[in-house]
């Protein structure tokens, strides 16, 4: 896929659930049960055991069906091994400019993490297509999209970090263009508990709420 697709596909489908397992079981169980709730994208952070490993498996059992993105890259070091796992698109939790050179030299997405206006500037300057607006709950929410939306009117961000199904249509109606959802979506509790049928029910939850909250 090329970067304008897999921006058009995030953008169409609102919400990327952010994997942060204990196990390449778990993580596995959590990408099988946001898809069948609907959610055909996941975000496999380096944090999970084996994290190459688990986006490999996910690419070669899902192929195109599921965009698969690689979270928490923070070195270039890292964008080249996710890349060649078979990563679509990689996410950060700050601003690196030698990630998105990488993936600028591999024609891939990468959205870096930013919070200031400043960062937003570099960013943008450094040929970034999304932000991703992080640690966002703590900063005001769904307030300080709104803000940052006043001097970057054209901004596609993704707040990440403290996004819940109570929230989710503020986001959304605060100019974003698609939410990271961690923990409150991917409940590793309820997964290891063979639960996987309520991590795909929220995921299911969580798409009404962007659809309703872009459809207001």
């Amino acid at each position: 896929m090329t970067v304008e697709e897999v921006v058009a596909k995030i953008g169409d489908v609102g919400i990327i659930p952010v994997v942060r397992a204990q196990s390449l079981r778990t993580a596995s169980l959590a990408v099988e049960a946001v898809c069948s709730g609907g959610i055909p994208i996941v975000e496999i952070t380096m944090t999970v055991p084996n994290a190459l490993e688990v986006i490999r498996q996910v690419v070669g059992k899902y192929g195109k069906g599921v965009l698969t993105g690689a979270g928490t890259v923070t070195t270039p070091e890292q964008a080249r091994a996710c890349l060649d796992a078979g990563a679509q698109f990689l996410v950060s939790p700050g601003l690196s400019r030698r990630v998105l050179e990488v993936a600028a030299a591999e024609t891939a997405l990468a959205v870096p993490g930013v919070f200031t206006p400043s960062e937003v500037m570099t960013a943008q300057e450094s040929g970034a297509t999304l932000v991703k607006i992080f640690p966002c709950g703590s900063a005001g929410g769904a307030r300080h999209i709104k803000a940052l939306r006043g001097p970057f009117p054209k901004l596609r961000m993704i707040p990440t970090g403290g996004v819940t199904l109570a929230n989710a249509g503020e986001y959304i109606a605060a100019g974003a263009f698609a939410l990271g959802v961690g923990s409150e979506l991917v409940n590793e509790t309820a997964l290891c508990d063979g639960e996987g049928g309520q991590v795909a029910e929220c995921a299911r939850q969580f798409l009404e709420a962007v659809q309703r909250a872009r459809a207001a």
